[in-house]
């Protein structure tokens, strides 16, 4: 029996004492960790083992010589000064220290050629990591008739995206089979401006809005804008994480 993928999660969103809501036997309140229950769900149910990832461990490299895989969560804004540009009116909440670290973790998994599938703000982070921008606020300077933030739940779709087939992406959500088209959900107002160093395009969305990237210096470093890990009982969307885990099985050293 072969040993089992450990996938990492990191986790950007941090709730403060003022958002939590604790139980009068509970401890006083304190900052805490924000993560859906879909993403380790998701990588459980492609055959990995889920490890959370807070910030102030993620860039340990320790820790990341233990893992197979690496997915970067969605979560909140992410700080425009890592890119060189000034806060726009409409940004939103942002960890100003988590960034970093979560960029330091995402390079030190390319740099070991670890797979890695990067959702909503990962995907954001991403593109910035590689010396790209993001458009800050899209109805402001990306004005379009697609809502990029449905009310839904995440198991709902609202829009579709165009995936190159010719891609990784297309492979893994089986665009040949089943055509380009692929219906997600979305839950996001920031997006990919500019395009990072070695990121192609790998999908959009009917107004442009860039939904997909891979890097071409890279085995498996995949993005998506939309949750995914929220539409696995759809198998184009389950297909991400059942690539991802198997991208790491296929990288481990043959046993002896």
């Amino acid at each position: 029996m072969s040993d089992p993928i450990l996938v990492g999660i990191t986790t950007a969103e941090l709730f403060t004492p003022e958002q939590t809501i604790p139980a009068p036997e509970s401890e006083p309140p304190q900052r805490k960790l924000s993560l859906g229950m879909d993403y380790p769900a998701a990588v459980s149910a492609a055959g990995g083992i889920p490890v959370v990832l807070p910030p102030m461990s993620a860039g340990d490299d320790a820790l990341l010589e233990r893992l197979d895989a690496l997915v970067l969560s969605g979560g909140p804004d992410i700080d425009p000064g890592l890119y060189g540009a000034h806060p726009h009116p409409h940004l939103g909440p942002v960890e100003r220290d988590a960034d970093p670290r979560e960029r330091d973790v995402l390079r030190r998994a390319e740099e070991r050629g670890m797979p890695v599938l990067a959702i909503c703000r990962g995907m954001q982070l991403l593109n910035v990591s590689r010396g790209g921008t993001l458009w800050q606020d899209l109805p402001t300077e990306h004005p379009s008739d697609v809502d990029h933030r449905q009310t839904a739940p995440g198991t709902r779709t609202t829009h579709g995206v165009e995936v190159d087939p010719e891609s990784l992406l297309g492979r893994l959500t089986g665009a040949a089979d089943h055509g380009p088209a692929l219906a997600v959900n979305t839950f996001h107002h920031q997006a990919v401006r500019d395009l990072g160093e070695g990121l192609r395009i790998t999908a959009r969305s009917p107004d442009g809005v860039i939904e997909g990237v891979e890097a071409t210096d890279h085995p498996f470093l995949v993005g998506v804008q939309w949750h995914a890990e929220s539409l696995v009982a759809d198998a184009r969307h389950a297909g991400l994480f059942a690539g991802l885990v198997e991208a790491a099985r296929a990288g481990r050293p043959a046993p002896v």
